[in-house]
């Protein structure tokens, strides 16, 4: 059986972050992806897809992109970025490999059944994320005769058949492939529920800068925020995601998806409520921008035609509630419904009774079990790229002091390689 003492399930930007600081304390360790490294950027994303933040803010702090800070790198770009990370770190990647199980082993620490082979490790680190398994609700039945896929598996335009699209989702993927639907000739309904909708950029800086000096990413998690999705985009250069200026070049909206009986789909009548609350979040970003560059007196050109909120399309002031797919010509549907997690491969102790992670920043409630790359793990900034590079510094330390209580030996007693052994030989 392999041995090692720090398992990485996972080489995306979480299981990466975790190498490096493995490394840096010295803390021998494995790190194994099923597929190719940072695989979910290549293969489990549209094709115009670009990073959600400017290039000088989504990247770990010793790697920079070249070319334009201010870009949103392309996902291939992005995949390449932890490639080369890997590279520059040496992080002990091995691809190919997929972990199926981790049980707690007889004499300590845990047995992971991997497709090479069985691995032995004092701690284990979960760095899947939590885009995992795709969520499709069982709305519209395959006998509809309607074209549906998931967000994750939507490439273009053109992998649709011709006709109208419902999208439903309004967070950052179903915006984006709402519009790019829209702009490739496409009649588009969108179904939106609860979002943020930050500004993409206000006085010369971009969103990401605001929460920055505004100390926003640090928040710590609300009640039912981790199910509250944020509209923002920085395809083709990056914009404010507005749903009235969508309405007005064509775009129908539509409140919450609800249930689909003899090809007429209901809708909640939520869809005000939903766009006024995102406006709110709107505006109290820009307010909040505006009363800290008073306060610190810093000179950034004014906006206040960005507070204008501007009418609303008809869809707002007179929802649609039910809907003939037929009839509306849709013939296909891009279910932008997230994602759940899958944990079941874990210890049970290291789960809740939802089989959701049971942790506090990462360290799970099954001891020397870890997460990373959850969203909310400490902060608001934890989804980000920068922010599991941080949540991984921190389970690193706590894996690093856990080893130090760990080779404590009292005077008189063996050393704790030789205990280990005498140990194991009972």
């Amino acid at each position: 059986m392999e041995k090692i003492e720090a398992l990485v399930v996972g080489a995306g930007q979480a299981g990466i972050a975790m190498s490096e600081h493995l490394t840096r304390m010295g803390v021998p360790h494995l790190v194994l992806e099923k597929a190719r490294i940072a695989e979910r950027w290549r293969s489990c994303r549209w094709d115009s897809l670009v990073a959600n933040g400017p290039a000088w803010h989504d990247r770990f702090p010793s790697r920079e992109f070249a070319g334009d800070p201010e870009a949103f790198v392309a996902k291939e770009g992005m995949a390449d970025y932890f490639v080369d990370y890997v590279a520059q770190i040496g992080a002990p990647v091995r691809t190919g490999v997929e972990v199926t199980r981790v049980a707690r082993a007889d004499g300590g620490g845990f047995v992971a059944e991997t497709s090479d082979g069985p691995v032995s490790a004092h701690y284990v680190i979960a760095a899947t994320g939590a885009f995992q398994t795709p969520v499709v609700p069982p709305l519209v039945p395959k006998e509809a005769g309607i074209v549906q896929i998931h967000s994750n598996a939507y490439r273009n335009p053109g992998q649709l058949p011709p006709g109208n699209v419902l999208v439903v989702g309004a967070g950052s993927s179903g915006a984006q492939i709402a519009e790019e639907l829209m702009s490739a000739g496409r009649t588009v309904w969108l179904a939106i529920g609860p979002h943020g909708r930050p500004p993409r950029r206000y006085r010369g800086r971009d969103f990401v800068w605001w929460l920055g000096v505004l100390n926003k990413w640090d928040a710590d998690r609300e009640p039912g925020s981790e199910h509250v999705t944020i509209a923002v985009s920085g395809a083709n250069g990056g914009a404010t995601v507005d749903f009235r200026k969508l309405a007005a070049r064509g775009m129908r909206l539509l409140g919450r998806a609800g249930a689909c009986k003899d090809g007429v789909m209901q809708f909640a009548d939520d869809l005000p409520r939903n766009v006024a609350a995102g406006d709110r979040d709107y505006l109290s970003l820009l307010q909040a921008a505006d009363a800290w560059a008073e306060r610190n007196g810093v000179d950034l050109p004014a906006e206040p035609e960005a507070h204008v909120i501007g009418p609303d399309p008809k869809d707002l002031s007179d929802p649609v509630r039910s809907l003939d797919l037929k009839e509306a010509g849709i013939t296909s549907i891009v279910w932008a419904t997230g994602f759940t997690n899958d944990y079941a491969w874990l210890p049970s102790g290291a789960v809740d009774a939802k089989g959701q992670p049971a942790h506090a920043r990462g360290v799970s409630t099954e001891p020397g079990i870890y997460y990373l790359g959850l969203p909310y793990q400490s902060r608001r900034g934890s989804s980000f790229i920068w922010g599991v590079w941080h949540d991984a510094k921190f389970v690193a330390d706590h894996i690093a002091k856990d080893r130090h209580y760990r080779s404590y030996r009292a005077p008189g007693e063996a050393p704790a390689d030789v205990a280990n052994a005498a140990n194991a030989a009972e």
